[in-house]
């Protein structure tokens, strides 16, 4: 068993945080325009309120201590001494808080006006990032009043850093390097948040000051997606709020935080009172992912930038919640059309490739092992639309299936129904006489039902198979799944083994969901009760004896754990690349109601023995498609050595 203990309790955001989450939050405060001393007021009872919630980082809209749409009020020294003087206020408010607060002010340096973005930290500036484009077309004319950042030759003023070449550092929170770039940067062809990014940073914020005109929210919000992606970043959006000027324009408060091109957070628009969103954000997993993309890795274009580091110290607040989705089930699309426009694209992959297997093998047939259970069902689905594809006849579709010393008559019963319904050639070949006649070959006890007794039946099966397809000039279709592969709940040289694995993307908790899918959109006449049958039939391989009441007594999921935990294990495990310690977490949040800590914490500890153990067979897999973006094909996704001793830290 691994020990996924912790030497002392942690607080809540200690333990988030240990786990590579880090809390931000984006704000439209309530502004006074011009009034420096009321938003100061306002962004100080902000940032003491999000810092008790957890936030670690703060972010404020653009010119948020004056007010973006100021105008030539810009050019009045009294309104930028009492901005500068202010932002030192703020600075120190931060003091103990344990969050970097990042705003927007108007600062002069070299005798030119800039409109520029603080970070805020420990009591203190870190530094000043000037805007580098300024929109001067439309309702925009910032040149009126600031110079781009490509004017400034200082590196400091008043003793504190300045230029677009920086990024800050937390020393006690790995992986949070902060970034920073202001409204229109976003909106040009490479971003200076991209350059950010190849410097380290993994958190990109953006103060600013969007207009609203119709179409242009959705946009916005597509853009910052896409950046977070573009750039495997989390990037928080603050956009200027409602109480700005309204003489040509208005300003809706629009705040957004995304990570690697998903949605987290978003606050509520057209709104005089202050909003913000709050969200965790996956620093592990940003890492990971930067880790895993060559092409991230090989970008040379990076200019050089300077790393202001700090310290945050104690804070996180106490909150324990994880403010962010985390589906129990991360390989099934959320119901309704999303969910059938899901499984339509997936069944189409499994079904062209398929398809073009067979042209290439210019195959007479397509030969398939017809058990009544969800994975084999499938696999016939597939299979039909893949002839379809291929252009060859629904007849070339021979599907066998192979009674055996646990085969019960509902499995059975269901294949034979299935075939009929789908008007699919189906032969029976009971294995019965040829495993005894092994048994007796090999000198292994009939009534010894152990590994030998089950592996026996699953090789014969496959046997018939590969016999007939070679008599009818056909390919054997393989119907295991992603998540046997992972197990490794497969017979080697058995079941594992075909000429083409059709399933082989598929976790089993899709696959129901997929033959849901087919059972109402594609087959609601002829097959669809038959099919929702074999949707509540449990999962077995059916290679022990039935019981005196012709029950099946082998039930998967009772002797390797529900196959929910095992899909939610290996889509960390594989996609994010968590530690153990962390998908042990995520899963206690996302089961809580279902699954004890100790269960949960016993079939994980099974999962990471069990999928180290079976590399052996992974690597020598059929071909088969890739469906999603979790896959364990040893010449794609997932290569590991198959001596690795299954421990992680």
């Amino acid at each position: 068993m691994l020990d996924f203990s912790m030497p002392v309790q942690p607080s809540p955001s200690s333990l988030r945080e240990s786990h590579g989450f880090l809390r931000v939050a984006t704000v439209s405060p309530t502004l006074i325009l011009g009034d420096v001393a009321a938003n100061l007021a306002v962004l100080q009872a902000e940032t003491r309120a999000l810092a008790a919630q957890g936030a670690r980082l703060i972010l404020f809209p653009e010119l948020s201590l004056t007010g973006y749409s100021c105008a030539d009020l810009f050019h009045h020294q009294a309104l930028l001494k009492r901005a500068r003087e202010t932002l030192t206020t703020l600075a120190e408010t931060t003091a103990g808080l344990g969050c970097v607060v990042v705003v927007g002010l108007p600062m002069v340096a070299e005798s030119r006006l800039y409109n520029v973005a603080a970070v805020l930290a420990d009591g203190r500036i870190l530094g000043v990032v000037p805007k580098t484009f300024l929109p001067n077309s439309g309702e925009f004319y910032e040149r009126r009043w600031f110079s781009p950042s490509t004017t400034l030759g200082a590196t400091e003023v008043d003793g504190i850093p300045i230029g677009i070449d920086l990024v800050f550092a937390a020393e006690d929170l790995s992986g949070f390097v902060l970034g920073v770039e202001i409204c229109e940067d976003l909106w040009t062809v490479i971003p200076p948040s991209s350059h950010a990014a190849l410097a380290g940073a993994t958190v990109l914020v953006n103060p600013s000051a969007s207009d609203e005109v119709l179409g242009k929210a959705p946009y916005r919000r597509n853009l910052v997606c896409q950046q977070s992606a573009r750039c495997l970043a989390a990037y928080v959006y603050a956009g200027a709020g409602a109480g700005e000027s309204s003489t040509d324009v208005v300003y809706s408060g629009h705040g957004l935080i995304t990570e690697n091109g998903v949605l987290l957070g978003e606050t509520e628009r057209f709104s005089f009172q202050t909003k913000f969103a709050l969200a965790d954000v996956d620093l592990q997993r940003l890492q990971h992912e930067r880790f895993k993309s060559s092409s991230f890795r090989d970008d040379e274009s990076r200019p050089v930038f300077r790393k202001v580091s700090f310290t945050l110290g104690q804070g996180g607040g106490t909150d324990a919640k994880l403010l962010r989705p985390l589906a129990a089930h991360p390989f099934v699309p959320p119901a309704g059309a999303d969910r059938r426009a899901v499984c339509e694209e997936i069944f189409a992959i499994q079904a062209t490739g398929l398809a073009r297997r067979l042209r290439q093998t210019k195959s007479k047939t397509a030969v398939l092992g017809l058990s009544g259970g969800l994975d084999s069902t499938l696999a016939l689905l597939v299979l039909i639309e893949a002839l379809k594809r291929a252009g060859m006849p629904a007849d070339a579709a021979l599907t066998i299936t192979m009674p055996g010393f646990g085969t019960t008559s509902r499995t059975k019963s269901n294949a034979e129904k299935l075939a009929e319904a789908l008007n699919v050639p189906l032969r029976t070949i009971s294995i019965r006489a040829a495993v005894e006649q092994h048994f007796a070959d090999i000198g292994h006890p009939p009534g010894q039902h152990d590994i030998t007794y089950e592996n026996a039946q699953a090789r014969e099966r496959t046997q018939v198979l590969m016999d007939v397809a070679n008599q009818t000039g056909g390919i054997v279709v393989g119907t295991g799944d992603l998540s046997e592969a992972a197990l490794g709940w497969c017979t080697f040289n058995g079941d594992h083994m075909s000429m083409y694995h059709v399933n082989a993307g598929v976790p089993k908790t899709l696959v129901k969901y997929l033959i849901e899918w087919a059972a109402t959109e594609l087959y609601a006449k002829e097959a669809g009760e038959i099919l929702h049958d074999i949707i509540d039939t449990p999962i077995s391989p059916e290679l022990l004896p039935v019981g005196a009441d012709g029950q099946m007594e082998q039930k998967t999921e009772d002797t390797v754990g529900p196959y929910e935990l095992h899909d939610f294990f290996l889509f960390h495990f594989v996609r994010h690349g968590c530690p153990a310690a962390k998908i042990l977490w995520l899963a206690q949040i996302a089961f809580a109601e279902k699954h004890t800590s100790a269960v949960i914490e016993k079939w994980l500890a099974v999962f990471l023995r069990r999928f180290a153990q079976n590399q052996f067979k992974r690597s020598s897999i059929p071909d088969g498609p890739k469906v999603g973006s979790v896959a364990l094909s040893p010449r794609g996704d997932w290569r590991m050595p198959s001596d690795w001793a299954g421990v992680l830290e």
